[in-house]
């Protein structure tokens, strides 16, 4: 949990207060929470001789960041009153989550952006009490997948105008992850060179002949 304490044992007049101790300890909520009693309270003889706090055991539970992503995209998509099935695919380094359903435009917008932007929510809302974060990529109908197949064409296009003509090529503004499917676009054309100038958001790919200066 980023440094909190994950366990703790805390005794109390009951079961419950022993819990409610540990919880404000611990600062998370009930349904995080597996418990075990280690002593039962008892009041002894005569109702005080010999008596016994209860004792627990409380642990927090470890978040699972791709469900944690899960629940907060089904509360967007509720509040936004819209019908989506969500897949995921788990690779090595990353998570993909794929959005299906009807007329999900809105959720992409211009050139990602807005999807860019759920992306950016979803990994927040999905890494905030994790112990180990994750990396989730939010895709819309394999939109990502087709996008990065036209900048590769558009890129191969614009090496082979560079070349006949001699002129540079700047390009309109894009994404850290747009501008770097350009780049590996064309990484292995001996006869061209790829660069970034500007700030963002406006940042561009420049693509030009190897021998020409910047």
């Amino acid at each position: 949990m980023n440094g909190k304490l994950n366990t703790v044992e805390k005794t109390g007049k009951t079961i419950d207060e022993a819990i409610e101790l540990a919880l404000a300890e611990l600062e998370v909520t009930r349904d995080r929470i597996d418990y075990e009693v280690l002593e039962v309270p008892s009041k002894g003889l005569f109702g005080f001789i010999g008596s016994k706090l209860a004792r627990v055991r409380v642990t927090v539970r470890a978040i699972d960041p791709v469900e944690e992503a899960r629940k907060f995209l089904v509360k967007v998509f509720e509040a936004m009153k819209i019908a989506v099935t969500i897949e995921k695919m788990t690779h090595d380094d990353h998570v993909v989550i794929n959005l299906r359903g009807e007329d999900l435009g809105v959720l992409i917008g211009k050139h990602g952006q807005t999807l860019d932007a759920l992306q950016y929510l979803t990994n927040l809302a999905a890494n905030r009490e994790a112990t180990e974060r994750s990396r989730i990529i939010l895709d819309v109908e394999d939109y990502r997948k087709r996008r990065a197949e036209t900048l590769s064409r558009l890129a191969m296009r614009l090496a082979d105008k560079v070349k006949r003509h001699g002129e540079k090529v700047v390009l309109e503004p894009m994404s850290p992850q747009e501008r770097k499917i350009i780049h590996m676009a064309l990484q292995n054309d001996y006869r061209i060179v790829t660069y970034s100038e500007g700030d963002e958001p406006y940042r561009k790919v420049v693509i030009a002949l190897k021998n020409s200066s910047k």
